[in-house]
């Protein structure tokens, strides 16, 4: 895959796809034992194919809400804006169907390097706690975003009560003049703080129950 509006040296053309090996390195703020818990997931949703001029990285969360409660929200291809901090507005077709396939146009907040973004759902199991998307079009900085998103009830050793992790990944062109740790770092920051909102929402949600759910108008 190209960046846009950039061509591949030979050199490039020559270099094979690296694969990612997120399944090997532990997110921080897991524990070894949840972390292998997860791996096949990892290895099955959150492995990418990379050129030369992508980065990819996985991102985990813990949130103290059971693991329906907070798919609710995830899965709310729709509502990107009930815990993604810097979208203004979300808004989708008439007559939109929640199925892969279906995009939505978003409105960022001033002060962030974009302004719209048009993205593609491309899967979405309500059996797995599944969820991807790819960004298509839009004024921003991230081009050929593709990310996964999957939901988790994990049980250890040390805690027998359950607990949800929500394990987020991306593969993303790295932007002419850019190097790849800016990029990371970037894209990281954003993911965090949305899984960490996620967290604060979802945990009012449980705590709270339908008053909660009502307020943000998710059934």
């Amino acid at each position: 895959m190209e960046k846009a509006g950039t061509s591949s040296t030979p050199e490039e053309d020559k270099t094979p796809p690296q694969t990612t090996t997120h399944h090997l390195s532990l997110p921080p703020g897991l524990t070894d034992e949840e972390f292998n818990h997860l791996k096949n997931f990892v290895t099955d949703y959150h492995t990418y194919h990379l050129t030369p001029s992508q980065c990819s990285s996985l991102l985990a969360q813990h949130i103290h809400a059971p693991v329906d409660v907070v798919w609710s929200v995830v899965r709310r291809f729709d509502k990107p804006q009930t815990y993604k901090h810097f979208i203004k507005s979300c808004t989708v077709g008439e007559g939109f169907k929640m199925e892969v396939g279906c995009t939505r146009d978003v409105n960022v907040i001033s002060g962030l390097p974009a302004a719209t973004s048009t993205e593609r759902l491309d899967l979405l199991d309500d059996e797995k706690h599944v969820m991807a998307f790819t960004i298509i079009g839009g004024e921003h900085r991230l081009r050929n975003y593709h990310a996964v998103t999957t939901v988790h009830e994990v049980v250890t050793q040390e805690d027998s009560r359950p607990v949800t992790v929500v394990l987020e990944s991306y593969v993303v062109d790295v932007p002419e003049g850019n190097t790849e740790e800016d990029t990371r770092l970037f894209a990281d920051t954003v993911v965090k703080l949305n899984l960490q909102k996620l967290a604060s929402v979802t945990e009012a949600m449980a705590h709270d129950g339908g008053a909660a759910i009502k307020s943000l108008n998710l059934r």
